[in-house]
């Protein structure tokens, strides 16, 4: 088939799953595309996959030609057609929700008292995962923790999915099957190094001193919906989407970006939290529990753990 033409993300999704049902293409031939894509050549790809290079070849042609048209530019294999990239896109998402779910069924198989799984935003998992380690290791011996940090989208995506039994993410999103619970808000402000001027000015800073070009956006930036900040931040060209990342670009002292005050819990010595003189938004932060797990005693006592603390 011919897709033709300029296809829209929805219409590319669409097409995509009718030729799963349609066409029963398997998830190895997924994971195969994906390899090849993300390697650049069909050796690396086949020695990943511990399959011989002419068998990759082949499930790549099998799979072009169910698509009728091209995932690859050329013939080598080293840059994806425009709608090879978005394929990727859809078919990388297939694979890692696959192999997440399978290590959550043998992690359930292997655990004999019980499994919690918890999914958080990065900036609020450094402060709550260390307390809820040892508050589960205690009440629950024996009991297989896993967490993850990761964005809002992915956070939600975990629960509806059934990878996580407990989510921490930024705003309030109705869920089917999850109860919804509000645990903190906290405001927003600079953070910056501190031989800043920005850290050593006598008076507090506001948006037109902090949104400059200098300024690093990040993805809680999106929560912030004062007229001033959305008109300034168009001055930024960067982003950084990794906390990590984000907490070093600061640290070379030219730079500054914007984040919830929680995170002066584990910033840097060199780093600064200041508040913005004209910027009252404030990030609420949701607890997000299954009302159907696997293990619904240590799902509730994590839940009511992270209830009862305040991390503000």
């Amino acid at each position: 088939m011919d897709f033709g033409g300029d296809i829209s993300q929805i219409q590319l999704t669409q097409t995509y799953f009718r030729f799963l049902e349609q066409m029963s293409i398997k998830l190895e031939t997924l994971r195969t595309f994906c390899t090849v894509a993300q390697t650049g050549n069909l050796a690396e790809a086949a020695n990943r996959l511990g399959r011989t290079q002419s068998a990759v070849s082949m499930t790549l042609k099998q799979f072009e030609e169910h698509l009728g048209r091209k995932l690859f530019q050329g013939e080598r294999k080293a840059q994806l057609s425009t709608l090879g990239e978005q394929v990727f896109e859809q078919a990388h998402k297939q694979v890692r929700a696959y192999d997440e779910t399978i290590q959550g069924i043998e992690g359930a198989a292997q655990s004999r008292h019980g499994q919690i799984r918890i999914a958080s935003v990065p900036s609020v998992a450094a402060v709550v995962f260390p307390a809820v380690t040892d508050h589960m290791t205690k009440r629950f011996p024996g009991v297989k923790i896993e967490m993850r940090d990761t964005h809002t989208s992915q956070v939600l995506d975990a629960l509806l999915s059934g990878r996580a039994d407990i989510g921490i993410a930024s705003g309030h999103h109705p869920l089917n099957g999850i109860e919804a619970v509000p645990l903190f808000r906290d405001a927003f402000g600079l953070v910056a190094s501190t031989d800043h001027p920005l850290a050593q000015a006598t008076q507090p800073p506001t948006l037109a001193d902090v949104v400059t070009p200098m300024f690093v956006k990040n993805t809680l930036c999106d929560l912030i919906q004062t007229p001033a900040f959305l008109e300034t931040i168009e001055k930024s060209d960067v982003t950084i989407q990794n906390t990590l990342s984000l907490i070093a670009m600061v640290q070379t002292g030219d730079w500054v970006t914007i984040l919830p005050q929680t995170v002066t819990r584990f910033l840097p010595d060199d780093t600064v939290f200041r508040p913005i003189a004209d910027l009252s938004d404030q990030r609420e932060v949701y607890l997000y529990v299954r009302t159907r797990t696997a293990h619904a005693s240590i799902t509730q006592g994590c839940a009511d753990f992270i209830r009862s603390r305040d991390w503000s």
